[in-house]
């Protein structure tokens, strides 16, 4: 029979270990499966028609989601409604805990009786440890992607899987620097400077003009610099608007093995703190983070927060391996001059931090998600 699963990721970073999982579930039930729920454009490729558009959901921090409210809760009653409807075999959601939480919740309180798990575990060891003793009252698994987080909290019963983080399967390193520098017509010697500003809007808004400026910086001392900004559909047209008459030499890309290509052509990258640290560093491009929240949102993070660093790489280290310009540090001068100093001194030790992710691990972490689900939707592994 086949196995109907209901998928809902709420932003780009969700989508992307979205559409791993759909492969590798593709894999273990010789596609006998049907997807339903809410996912991006690559979610899409692999098979699900999302119940609505993703952008609608990509939102990030207190002041900035108040707008978005009445949107976000008409789309939790209609996930709702659909999963009623489809009656699947078990739900995942991915990643975007504060929306994810929510539509557990809305399970438990319908009498949803179907088996429904969380992938991405929230960052209790960064702030916010009461999660630990609630999450058992609302899903029924839990996949961390780090090693140390099952024991925040199996100790209150909640079932958790430590599978690795998916950035060591998605090909990070395995990107074609010929290809890309032969597309755009670019010599082995010409500077590449790789922008990632997020995928949010407000991430645009927020550090899409620094970026900007900083690389209008570079370009002074770095002749021939080449700007590449690998981005995503939900904020493609806001970015492409946004350099309509940009003069610096540069290129808009959409697509997983583009990103890549874009990597391994990069002589250092800027990046917006998240997931994508990582892969640059699978990638080994040497790269800063930068982030601005709205000032009440940064406050209150300031207030909850742990924790010495925001990058995972540095987090694992216990050490500044990646420079992290945050808030009244991200400006266009500091940007400008941690990137200069990248040029000059590009090595940075992400190793030891990768291994922990699961770098070495035979089992991949889609794969390990994969064969979990099955199990908890009654069927187990078909081939």
């Amino acid at each position: 029979m086949t196995v109907k699963v209901y998928l809902v990721a709420g932003e780009a970073s969700g989508d992307l270990l979205g559409s791993r999982l759909m492969r590798a579930l593709k894999r273990q039930t010789n596609n006998d499966i049907a997807f339903y729920g809410v996912g991006g454009e690559t979610m899409q490729v692999e098979g699900i028609n999302s119940l609505f558009d993703i952008k609608d959901l990509a939102v990030m921090g207190l002041m900035e989601i108040i707008p978005s409210i009445p949107k976000i809760l008409r789309h939790l009653n209609e996930i709702i409604t659909d999963i009623k409807q489809i009656q699947p075999d078990v739900i995942l959601t991915i990643d975007s805990y504060s929306f994810s939480i929510r539509v557990h919740k809305l399970l438990k309180k319908n009498n949803i009786d179907i088996p429904h798990a969380h992938y991405v575990a929230p960052q209790v060891w960064a702030w916010n440890k009461g999660r630990t003793k609630v999450l058992p009252k609302w899903i029924d698994h839990l996949f961390c992607l780090l090693p140390n987080e099952p024991d925040y909290f199996t100790p209150y019963g909640l079932p958790t899987t430590f599978v690795g983080h998916p950035v060591i399967e998605g090909g990070a390193d395995k990107g074609d620097a010929n290809k890309f520098r032969s597309q755009y017509n670019l010599t082995k010697q010409a500077p590449v400077l790789a922008l990632l500003p997020g995928s949010r809007k407000n991430e645009i808004k927020s550090l899409l003009p620094l970026f900007m400026q900083t690389a209008e910086q570079l370009s002074e001392t770095h002749p021939n610099l080449f700007v590449v900004i690998p981005t995503v559909q939900t904020v493609a047209d806001k970015i492409t608007k946004q350099l309509k008459d940009w003069k610096v030499p540069h290129a808009i890309i959409l697509g997983e093995q583009a990103r890549y290509n874009a990597f391994a052509a990069a002589n250092i990258a800027i990046a917006a703190s998240g997931t994508v640290s990582l892969e640059l560093a699978m990638a080994k491009v040497p790269h800063l983070i930068a982030y601005r929240l709205n000032v009440l949102t940064a406050a209150l993070a300031r207030r909850v927060l742990k924790i010495k660093y925001v990058n995972l790489i540095n987090l694992l280290q216990d050490k500044a391996v990646i420079p992290e310009l945050l808030q009244e540090n991200c400006t266009v001068e500091k940007l400008t001059q941690t990137s200069e100093d990248l040029f000059q001194n590009p090595k940075q030790e992400v190793l030891p931090s990768l291994e922990k992710l699961g770098l070495n691990e035979a089992e991949s972490p889609s794969e390990k998600v994969a064969s979990s689900l099955l199990k908890l939707a009654g069927e187990g592994k078909n081939g």
